[in-house]
C-alpha cells in the first residue's frame, strides 16, 4: 500500500472495505494550492480492486463496474482522483467518501420495472398519426400510380 495509514472503509452496516484492499497514491494537484501547488503532492489517487475484492458479492460488483465507467481499468481496478481541496487529509477524506458513496449506490438493488400498457387514448393517437402520415405519402405519389 503506497503512501499512508488507512483504516477500514465503512460503507454500509453490512459492507466494510478492509484497509488492505485500498491503495493510495499522492500526486501533485492540478487544483488550487497557492504557493505549494507545484511543490507538494496533495492530490490523492485512491485505488480499489473491484474484480478481486472479498467484500463485494457478484451483483454489487457488477453494479459498481457499471457505475464506475471510465474510472475502472481493464483489470477491474477503480481509481478515484481527489484534488478539490488544498490539504492532503481533506482530499483523502473526499476520495474515501466518494468511493463509499459509489459502493453504497451499487449495494442498493435496482427497482424492478413494472410493465405498463398504453392507454386507449394513446393507442388511438398513435394510429391516427400513422393514418395521417400514410395519407401524406399517398398524396405525394404520382397520379395513376398503382392502376397497372
Amino acid at each position: 500500500m503506497a503512501g499512508g495509514h488507512l483504516g477500514d472503509l465503512r460503507v454500509t452496516s453490512r459492507i466494510s472495505v478492509p484497509a488492505g484492499e485500498l491503495e493510495e497514491r499522492f500526486v501533485r494537484s492540478p487544483g488550487p494550492g497557492g504557493q505549494n501547488v507545484n511543490k507538494v503532492a496533495t492530490a490523492v489517487q485512491l485505488r480499489f480492486d473491484v474484480a478481486h475484492s472479498t467484500v463485494l458479492d457478484e451483483a454489487v460488483r457488477a453494479r459498481v463496474r457499471h457505475l464506475a465507467g471510465r474510472r475502472l481499468s481493464a483489470q477491474g481496478v477503480l481509481t478515484i482522483q481527489a484534488h478539490r481541496q488544498r490539504s492532503l487529509e481533506q482530499n483523502r477524506r473526499d476520495a474515501r467518501e466518494r468511493l463509499a458513496a459509489l459502493i453504497r449506490r451499487a449495494a442498493e438493488p435496482p427497482r424492478p420495472r413494472k410493465p405498463t400498457r398504453p392507454s386507449r387514448a394513446q393507442r388511438e393517437r398513435r394510429l391516427e398519426t400513422k393514418h395521417q402520415r400514410a395519407r401524406t405519402k399517398r398524396r405525394r405519389a404520382p397520379v395513376g400510380h398503382g392502376d397497372e
